[in-house]
């Protein structure tokens, strides 16, 4: 077995413990179905009923693990998935379970997605 990078792992392991976080997986949720665009934190709040202080905690650390991303325009902040990451994270799983010993068929998560 080959022993994936460990800064790779560090990564991964710190992305599935932000979005272990119920409003967190439910914010990430919210930015895939608004991506590429993206929202500002005022209808994240709206469409999911967090306050703005939670909002605000729960936005920052999927920021600082690199799940969101963020920019300013204007007096607006706009947040969008960080699609690379997740496009990381979903590997980092798939390369174990459905191409080494195959106990998720590859056809399974193309399956999954649509």
């Amino acid at each position: 077995m080959k022993m994936p990078d460990p800064l790779l792992v560090t990564r991964c392991a710190d992305r599935f413990s932000a979005i272990g976080a119920e409003p967190r997986l439910q914010i990430v949720r919210l930015l895939l179905s608004a991506h590429p665009t993206g929202m500002v934190a005022g209808e994240i709040q709206e469409e999911l009923g967090i306050p703005a202080s939670t909002l605000s905690h729960h936005l920052e650390k999927l920021r600082q693990v690199g799940l969101v991303d963020v920019r300013r325009a204007g007096t607006f902040l706009w947040y969008s998935a960080n699609t690379d990451a997740l496009r990381e994270v979903l590997g980092f799983l798939y390369e174990e379970c459905c191409t080494r010993n195959r106990a998720v068929p590859a056809e399974a998560i193309v399956q999954i997605s649509k």
